[in-house]
């Protein structure tokens, strides 16, 4: 038996009543997944979906978010794709779309990933599960330190070129809810910048993710003598960039950061 639902795309997908063989596109969605507890509903994953090892271990991987396997995904049938705006490619998701149902998040902000929490828990048939994630984050970000002063701050996801989370985006999200300023301005959502112009912005903080781009010494180095006034971290980029039940685990992350910058 079928039935007629919504992605945040508001798209009309139909769906099993109880899906059995589902496919995420998402790392982060799929560690979702993992802990509304769906062990056997999932069968494939993309090589980036660490989260839990042993499903990136154990679970067919499906090539990459943006390089997907498309023969391998015919092998598994699927009869639900979790897939999502950004991370995936449009041409690739139509394709999937024309044989498969295709279900697609798009987030920019906490809210929406609470919406994605809870469109995806009743998705599965794993409402209350879904709503436990969502309280304890809530939880976590309530007790965030607020009361020490704002730190302008510029957050690097790439290099070569030198690209940043401007506004816009999940991240940016995650900044101001610690209460930090994110200096980059709203044109663009990841603006390629010059280290003079960041310079020119005048942040405190020079944010180095783990991801996408690994970044290591070599660039925080070359940060440095770019920027001497600013302080240059390396930050975890699941912890703010990840809009799943890791945002669990971020708001710890977040909180010592506050604590130890």
């Amino acid at each position: 038996m079928s039935r007629l639902v919504y992605d945040m795309m508001n798209r009309e997908v139909w769906i099993p009543e109880f899906p059995q063989k589902i496919i995420s596109l998402v790392p982060s969605q799929t560690e979702l997944l993992y802990d509304l507890g769906l062990e056997n509903e999932v069968v494939g994953i993309t090589k980036f979906c660490v989260h839990p090892n042993g499903w990136w271990q154990h679970k067919k991987r499906v090539g990459g978010t943006k390089q997907l396997n498309l023969a391998q995904i015919d092998k598994l049938q699927p009869d639900l794709i979790i897939a999502n705006k950004e991370e995936n490619t449009q041409d690739q998701i139509e394709a999937l779309a024309a044989r498969f149902p295709v279900w697609i998040s798009d987030i920019n902000t906490i809210k929406d990933a609470f919406r994605m929490i809870q469109l995806l828990g009743a998705l599965v048939n794993r409402n209350e599960k879904a709503n436990e994630i969502i309280e304890s984050i809530e939880k976590g970000f309530s007790k965030l330190i607020k009361q020490f002063p704002n730190k302008k701050v510029a957050y690097f996801i790439w290099y070569q070129p030198w690209m940043c989370a401007g506004e816009n985006t999940f991240i940016h999200q995650m900044l101001a809810t610690m209460g930090w300023d994110n200096v980059l301005p709203a044109d663009s959502r990841y603006p390629e910048v010059s280290l003079d112009y960041v310079k020119s912005l005048n942040p405190e903080l020079c944010l180095l993710s783990s991801e996408p781009f690994p970044f290591k010494e070599k660039q925080a180095n070359e940060l440095r003598a770019a920027l001497p006034e600013s302080k240059i971290l390396f930050v975890d980029g699941e912890m703010f960039s990840w809009y799943g039940s890791r945002m669990i685990k971020a708001t710890n992350y977040l909180e010592s950061l506050l604590l130890n910058v």
